[in-house]
């Protein structure tokens, strides 16, 4: 299997290079025109159309090495190999702009260039939450995925779960480029994307495609398994799917966007998110005050609740909050989410506060949200703030900064029954999935925890 695979991939990253080769000849044979035309220097490749190429020859190369060595080992080895390789592939994608190497990395994780996780997770890292059964906490959060692209090849990475959108109603470009500054040094990210979106009609397309898929493959395989063992997964594969909602840029109902985002996406989706938390759209954190998240979420339940469900019932609704949010604030946010049970919060989105860790790099002056390790600790203490104004009740999703283990292990332990990254995927690969999941189990292990589950919350006790 992993051998036709690989043949498959070979063919078609030699189709890239040789359309590459071909667009290199035409350029050299318009310089040596124009030169004897007396017309001076001719057309220089363009230097990004260079590094496309190197990364190309980069890829291709570790696929013909991995051809050749797959017979030769077991598939549990060959699997870790090729995570392990990927590593060589990032700095390559630090020489191109952040934009740019983003759709690359979503093109080639939707044409299955990325490696594929065929290792079981641990059982300790099992857990089940709204009655779906994740084979392990650690999930991508919205943002990467905006379209529904790529979930099949994100999700066979081996995460828990996969977070799509935000999706809007309408398509919208979002804000101009550039719009995505990397922080290297700080591990961090700042974007001003303003939910850019194909809209919720390509979206949904994208989506039914992928349930109708899974619905084939669950009847070819009977629905069930052979050797009586627990079967994790959602209504987009292996693993559980979130559908992130959000509003038009220029709508002057935002209800309605959320709503319409609901009846469209829902029936495909494991869990819904409202984002009412983006900084990149004006007046969209205002839906956090009291009285509007109660509006907003009252109107949005009910249009979920309207549908027609069968005996899995309405995925769970949740509502992603800011970082920067004052103690008066979270306590509202929490007695509605109480008052009227609300599935679950994500804590949290980019902040727009800048951390003096990054004050020293020129581009902490842009405008937008910052992401990654500088986020931690206060992403971390608004989770533990609001496991207990939940009083444990409600299931929350932490999320910034998350870069390890260890990272993860404290996120749970302040209250995360999942734990989701962004930043740092898109600076370590695919290579960071396992690390994670295996420092996660050694802590869990370490401080004698039988499971995920018995870590939740344990510092807030």
């Amino acid at each position: 299997m992993a051998s036709r695979i690989s043949r498959g991939v070979l063919r078609d990253l030699l189709k890239l290079r040789l359309g590459g080769v071909r667009q290199s000849s035409n350029a050299a044979a318009a310089t040596t025109s124009a030169a004897a035309g007396g017309a001076g220097a001719g057309p220089k490749i363009p230097h990004s159309s260079k590094k496309g190429r190197l990364l190309t020859a980069s890829m291709l190369s570790l696929v013909i090495a991995g051809g050749a060595y797959v017979s030769t080992v077991d598939e549990g080895t060959f699997c870790g190999l090729l995570f392990q390789a990927t590593k060589f592939v990032n700095p390559f994608f630090a020489l191109l702009d952040a934009e740019v190497a983003h759709r690359i990395a979503v093109s080639a994780a939707a044409r299955g260039y990325l490696p594929r996780e065929k290792r079981p997770d641990p059982s300790i890292l099992g857990l089940e939450i709204w009655g779906r059964k994740f084979s392990n906490p650690l999930g991508l959060a919205a943002g990467f995925d905006k379209n529904a692209e790529a979930i099949e090849g994100l999700l066979g990475l081996g995460f828990g779960f996969v977070e799509v959108g935000s999706v809007t109603p309408l398509p919208q470009e979002g804000n101009p480029k550039p719009r995505i500054f990397r922080l290297r040094q700080e591990g961090a990210i700042i974007n001003r994307c303003g939910f850019n979106s194909d809209g919720i009609l390509i979206v949904a397309k994208r989506l039914g495609a992928q349930h109708g898929k899974r619905k084939m493959e669950e009847n070819s395989s009977s629905s069930s398994l052979s050797d009586g063992g627990i079967k994790h997964g959602g209504k987009a594969g292996p693993g559980i799917l979130g559908v992130n909602i959000g509003k038009n840029k220029t709508s002057e109902d935002a209800a309605a966007d959320y709503v319409q985002g609901v009846h469209t996406l829902s029936q495909y989706a494991d869990y819904l998110v409202i984002n009412i938390s983006s900084p990149n759209t004006p007046g969209l954190r205002k839906l956090q005050g009291r009285q509007q998240l109660k509006d907003l979420v009252k109107k949005v339940q009910a249009a979920r609740d309207e549908m027609q469900w069968g005996e899995e019932g309405p995925p769970p609704l949740l509502v992603k909050i800011a970082p920067d949010l004052s103690k008066q604030d979270l306590e509202d946010i929490a007695a509605v989410a109480r008052n009227l049970r609300l599935d679950g919060l994500i804590i949290s989105n980019t902040t727009v506060s800048r951390p003096d860790s990054v004050m020293k790099n020129p581009l902490a002056e842009e405008a937008g949200g910052l992401s990654g390790k500088p986020l931690f600790d206060l992403s971390t203490n608004i989770l533990k703030e609001m496991y207990i104004l939940t009083r444990g009740k409600i299931p929350l999703i932490g999320c910034g900064g998350v870069s390890s283990g260890e990272d993860a292990y404290k996120k749970i332990r302040a209250g995360a029954s999942l734990v989701q990254l962004y930043t740092a995927f898109a600076y370590g690969g695919p290579a960071l999935i396992p690390q994670i999941k295996a420092e996660l189990v050694e802590c869990l292990e370490r401080d004698g925890f039988k499971s995920v589950q018995d870590a939740v919350g344990a510092d807030c006790r």
